[in-house]
């Protein structure tokens, strides 16, 4: 599976389990962890992990495994890395703390 693909596929899971201010980003060359970036937002800590969970199950039904996931015991933010798309799912105080609600370049339309 593509890269891209996959990021849009975790887009429209968390899409569907009313995941909140979603963005798609591609990585620029210089990095190096992975191609894509897939941020949202849950309204609390049972929906953050809901929505990580989400992702992780359903993806497993595409034969796609995380190599790593980080947080899943706090579920304010938690980060599911599949190598060229890394998946952060924040709690709505946690994303404000690391202000990543500004101006950000989102190519989910690619």
């Amino acid at each position: 599976m593509e890269p891209i693909e996959k990021a849009q596929i975790c887009k429209d899971f968390l899409e569907n389990k009313k995941g909140m201010d979603i963005k798609v980003i591609k990585a620029d060359d210089s990095n190096v962890l992975a191609d894509y970036i897939v941020i949202a937002t849950g309204t609390s800590t049972t929906h953050v992990k809901a929505l990580a969970d989400e992702v992780e199950v359903k993806l497993k039904e595409y034969d796609v495994f995380p190599h790593h996931i980080e947080g899943s015991c706090y579920n304010s933010w938690i980060l599911l890395d599949y190598g060229d798309v890394i998946v952060h799912v924040f709690s709505e105080e946690s994303r404000r703390y690391y202000n990543l609600y500004g101006e950000v370049e989102n190519l989910d339309k690619e």
